[in-house]
């Protein structure tokens, strides 16, 4: 197979026999057939890439290709013909998904050019993954030592949803009105070794917190994976904007040494990425769609945990960089 596109966005052709897709991404890929008929069946096999604790189901999904022929085949030669069946990677073959994900550039042509900030406004170093917060009172939690349950944070915050819209909120141009605050933590509150030994302490804090930036400011995070209950693969996916993914690597992200490395020539162009298990991964993009934004993790269970957190744009200067109104027909609770 060739692949062509990630994410709506065309990408430098390149050659795999095996496709990783991460929760809410999408690949397009061209498949090159035999020239001839061949007597033989062809598995495409899929399955799960999991690198968390728990139970899950690990079995292999299979599908058929099999070539038109102008006689359909008879059941004996159906049971005579040789099934050739791809060979999967293991089910955390962490390194091949991280050798995958290498292999995509953008196109950075004159019609298709990869607009990536050279340099950045405002940097923001986010840790993410799982942690624990208090058992309601008299009930029984799944979480460590049944006494907590399990949660999911941005730099130790567990994003709160609020019963009144962000967006709705900042439109009316008042004050937050408690609905949210604008103290989110643009680097973890307590550095420790992220991907080595957790602490001992799991828990982590609730609240609604945003960020704050002006119009066209040109963002750089890094997003850094925890090893708190387990180090774990999460797709990240940013609403309103493209993701230039500028790096990645495992362990701890190094601010010293690892900038250097960053492709700002042809990155690829994502609306979600795959942070490795156990390790970082660098993006950026231009805030130049006012509004609010949410980035959160693409596992369902991980987001309704809390691993999430908000942007919000503020407007431009001239007409068409400030947000639109509501519809006139907007349903009123």
């Amino acid at each position: 197979m060739t692949v062509v596109e990630a994410d709506a966005a065309y990408v430098k052709p390149f050659n795999s026999n095996i496709i990783v897709i991460g929760p809410g991404q999408t690949t397009n890929a061209v498949l090159k057939t035999k020239p001839n008929y061949i007597n033989a069946t062809f598995f495409m096999l899929a399955r799960p890439f999991f690198t968390g604790k728990g139970t899950f189901n690990s079995s292999t999904l299979a599908g058929i290709l099999q070539y038109e022929i102008d006689t359909p085949p008879s059941e004996s030669d159906l049971k005579n013909r040789t099934l050739l069946k791809p060979t999967l990677p293991s089910v955390n073959d962490t390194s091949f998904v991280a050798s995958f994900s290498s292999k995509f550039r953008s196109l950075n042509s004159a019609k298709y050019p990869a607009n990536v900030p050279r340099k950045v406004d405002r940097s923001f170093f986010f840790t993410i993954g799982l942690g624990s917060i208090p058992c309601p009172r008299n009930q029984t939690c799944e979480g460590p030592n049944k006494r907590t349950k399990f949660a999911a944070s941005v730099n130790n915050i567990s994003f709160n949803l609020p019963t009144v819209a962000i967006l709705e909120q900042h439109f009316s141009g008042k004050d937050n009105g408690g609905v949210y605050t604008t103290d989110f933590p643009v680097v973890p509150p307590r550095p420790f070794n992220y991907t080595a030994t957790p602490p001992n302490n799991s828990m982590v804090k609730s609240g609604t917190k945003v960020v704050v930036i002006p119009y066209n400011t040109r963002v750089q995070v890094v997003l850094q994976d925890t090893s708190i209950l387990g180090a774990e693969s999460h797709p990240l996916h940013l609403h309103g904007f493209n993701m230039l993914v500028v790096g990645q690597g495992f362990g701890n992200f190094d601010p010293v040494a690892d900038p250097g490395k960053f492709n700002l020539v042809d990155p690829v162009e994502r609306n979600t990425i795959g942070v490795p298990s156990g390790g970082w991964v660098a993006i950026r993009f231009v805030a130049d769609n006012p509004g609010v934004w949410l980035m959160h993790c693409h596992i369902d269970l991980h987001m309704s945990w809390g691993l999430r957190m908000a942007w919000i744009v503020n407007n431009g200067k001239l007409s068409h960089q400030k947000l639109l109104p509501p519809p006139s027909d907007l349903p009123k609770c």
